[in-house]
């Protein structure tokens, strides 16, 4: 048994994985991961970065502080090995090497270089950490894993069933990019809506020029902005974690929870019991974004639901380690 730690430091959040790699049961003995600690902070390392292009020094502090906590649980837990991935903010910052000495410093100990991965790449490995559940649940093929970040959306299409990747493209569209660049008032004016939707409807197109959109069985989505708007859809009176993770949800349902979290005023969106601190302000972009996929989604390929999924890049960060 291999205890490994995996580390994905986007956008807005920074999140750990702790997991043993146990072998699965199905051919092969596949890597199956079991749990041992699971967290995520929102430390915004992408903010304003889409005007300045570089990450900002307060930003970067709490970035680094992150890191450094989780080097330390990485070696109170006796890990074997750690790979920490950054994605989006990293790959477009002008001083993204600062931001790669920081992290190598406070992991000294394990020799861990980030690796600022192509989009291409952030892609596979949500995939990866994604698919494993859908094929246990019996979902139909081919799957589409869509990872709404907070500076980046991946799009990928993949075999339903030996996980190979067929198709996959990275969009520049995101829960924090989108709100820094649209939508600024409180809540959004319909004006600041239709920017929005023009430049993220230009990015699904963009994306469906390589990602065959009619082709999906399954569409399953990705991360914080996912998990909350699925959360909304269930009436969750908190977050919880195991009935978000594998929900399968009729699609006007979906879209519905994601229009009411894009008009709702960030008061009211605080007031929500599932609602994590640092995701009000950015969730009605995120809201926007999704509901624009799922839409598009289910007029090209006619389907009826989407799924959420818990397991994503982090999962899949800890996989490769095998």
């Amino acid at each position: 048994m291999t205890r490994v730690g995996a580390i994905d430091c986007g956008t807005n959040s920074i999140r750990l994985l702790i997991a043993d790699l146990v072998p699965g049961d199905g051919p092969g003995g596949a890597p199956l991961l079991r749990e041992v600690t699971r967290e995520m902070q929102i430390v915004r390392l992408g903010e304003g970065i889409d005007s300045t292009g570089a990450i900002s020094e307060a930003a970067m502090s709490r970035t680094l502080a992150a890191a450094e906590g989780y080097a330390a649980q990485c070696r109170e837990a006796g890990c074997d090995r750690v790979r920490f991935v950054a994605t989006s903010a990293s790959r477009d910052a002008s001083n993204a090497a600062d931001f790669v000495a920081g992290v190598q410093e406070a992991f000294g100990s394990f020799d861990v270089t980030p690796e600022v991965v192509s989009g291409e790449e952030e892609a596979a490995l949500s995939f990866a950490g994604a698919t494993g559940p859908l094929r246990d649940a019996g979902a139909p093929g081919p799957y589409l894993v869509v990872d709404i970040g907070g500076g980046s959306t991946e799009f990928v299409l993949g075999d339903a069933t030996n996980t190979t990747v067929v198709a996959s493209r990275s969009v520049d569209i995101g829960c924090v990019r989108m709100t820094e660049r649209h939508l600024h008032d409180d809540p959004p004016t319909e004006d600041q809506v239709w920017a929005a939707l023009s430049d993220i409807v230009r990015a699904v197109d963009d994306a469906a020029s390589t990602v065959d959109l009619s082709e999906v069985g399954t569409l399953v989505g990705l991360a914080g902005s996912v998990t909350t708007v699925t959360a909304h859809a269930l009436g969750l009176p908190a977050y919880e974690r195991h009935r978000i993770h594998g929900a399968e949800l009729p699609v006007e349902q979906v879209v519905d929870a994601c229009t009411d979290l894009l008009l709702r005023p960030r008061s009211r969106r605080r007031d929500l019991p599932f609602m994590h601190e640092g995701r009000a302000d950015v969730i009605g972009a995120g809201a926007l974004v999704w509901r624009t996929v799922i839409q598009r989604v289910a007029h090209d390929a006619g389907l009826r639901t989407v799924r959420a999924s818990e397991s994503d890049i982090l999962d899949g960060i800890a996989l490769s380690q095998a």
